[in-house]
């Protein structure tokens, strides 16, 4: 493979020649022009990866030049050549855009290093740029499965949103999409460009989260031993997604409030406010205006955030979206197979407690478990997944029994299960990290590896 393509734009021929020469003996393919309106012809019938012009062209200015090139590919990397006496205009020339500047008499060495860095650069630009495009197009809403009226309705809300900086409050259950909808905003938004971050407000523990919201100081408390920039610090300039917002503990619902309204932060251990802008996306499982009346979240907090709610409908409340999505996920874990239609009714009927996210895992299992072409109702994983919580009959043994005793098992189980991590074990029986450690508290379970 080639390792780049470029223009050599230079009106002193035998100049231009050694030039060309150079670069085709390192691989590169060259194609030469000795004016500027030839050179921006040849920039407009094919694709380089550089332009090595120099500044002063008989038929143009340089900077003109430079204008046209970049007006047609602003990814374009252009490298000037420069007299002594006209370095003042190369360094203007670099703050229009172009990529480098090199003063005659060149010297081999410097060319080809510069060359190679601005043919890289160009490569790079690019794939970014594809990468982007092709993140964009996932989280579009006309690529989230869903044709339901509902779900159209909040495919609108979306690309109405999406335009502001207006802060969203996502509402769901668990398993129905809000992060997904997060994303699909940030990557509609004026802050496409920058990284999406997101955290889990219910998956660390009230110390550690502040932590990870605000960062801190070196020495801040036993273990700092260097400053750590914190994901509202990371996150200026971008969208920040936080996740179970209803989990915040008071004091750092407090903290979060006053990023939302002096849009500064402290780091832990610190004295210096910092400015942040940052794009707050937010997303509960809870009826939050209950949580307000409970006293439980913080009034003001709540406005803040709820600026603009979005309300995602559980996947029962939409089953006819239920065949796109099998076929959906079908396509994903297994595009040459098939449901039959009895299977697709059963699933069609299921309740989904778990959502979007359970159907996933559902169809993913039976293309894994299953060897057959078409899947049919028995290939369906029929586990706690597939029950119908309403219609759960647990068994009481005639004599009674011990409901603490069997509360502290379930939970020492989930510990077993997650090899001690409390947070996947709060996970797995549906609960939030602080809800799942109060109860470990309660009987009196340590943290450390739970044994088989």
């Amino acid at each position: 493979m080639k390792p780049g393509t470029i223009l050599v734009a230079e009106d002193d021929r035998p100049q231009r020649e050694i030039l060309v020469k150079i670069l085709a003996s390192e691989g590169y393919d060259v194609e030469q022009a000795s004016q500027g309106a030839e050179a921006m012809a040849l920039a407009e019938a094919g694709s380089f990866d550089l332009v090595l012009m120099d500044l002063k062209m008989p038929d143009t200015q340089g900077i003109s030049l430079l204008d046209d090139l970049l007006r047609m590919d602003s990814q374009l990397s252009v490298v000037i050549m420069t007299g002594h006496g006209t370095v003042e205009t190369a360094v203007a020339a670099m703050k229009r855009g172009a990529y480098d500047y090199l003063a005659k008499p060149l010297e081999k060495d410097d060319l080809l290093l510069t060359v190679k860095r601005g043919v890289e650069r160009r490569r790079l630009l690019s794939e970014n740029l594809l990468l982007r495009q092709e993140v964009e197009g996932k989280f579009r809403p006309a690529n989230i499965v869903g044709s339901s009226p509902r779900m159209q309705v909040i495919f609108e809300i979306v690309d109405k949103v999406s335009r502001s900086t207006a802060t969203v409050l996502i509402f769901g259950e668990s398993g129905t999409g809000k992060e997904l909808i997060a994303r699909a905003i940030h990557y509609r938004s004026p802050r496409k460009e920058r990284p999406f971050f997101a955290i889990n407000c219910a998956a660390f523990p009230e110390t550690l989260l502040e932590s990870e919201l605000f960062g801190y100081e070196k020495g801040a408390f036993t273990g700092a031993q260097a400053r750590k920039v914190g994901i509202f610090e990371a996150a200026s300039g971008s969208s920040l997604f936080l996740d179970e917002v209803g989990d915040l503990s008071p004091a750092t619902q407090a903290k979060v409030l006053r990023v939302l309204q002096e849009k500064e932060i402290k780091r832990v251990g610190g004295v210096e406010s910092i400015l942040v802008d940052v794009r707050i996306l937010a997303a509960t499982n809870k009826d939050l205006a209950a949580e307000v009346r409970k006293g439980a979240f913080r009034e003001d907090l709540y406005y803040r955030l709820n600026v603009i709610p979005i309300v995602l409908p559980p996947l029962r409340d939409r089953a006819e979206d239920i065949p796109s999505l099998i076929e959906h996920f079908t396509q994903k874990y297994g595009p040459e197979r098939r449901f039959s239609p009895q299977a697709m009714k059963r699933l069609i009927n299921l309740p989904w407690a778990g959502n979007v996210r359970e159907l996933e895992s559902v169809i993913e299992r039976a293309m894994v478990l299953s060897e057959k072409e078409v899947i049919e109702p028995e290939d369906l994983p029929m586990d706690a997944a597939l029950t119908v919580p309403g219609e759960m009959k647990p068994e009481i043994p005639p004599g009674g029994m011990d409901f603490e005793a069997w509360e502290k098992a379930l939970l020492i189980e989930a510990l077993r299960k997650s090899d001690g991590v409390v947070a996947k074990a709060a996970r797995l029986l549906g609960m939030s990290y602080r809800t799942f450690q109060y109860r470990m508290e309660k009987f009196g379970i340590g943290q450390g590896r739970v044994q088989s």
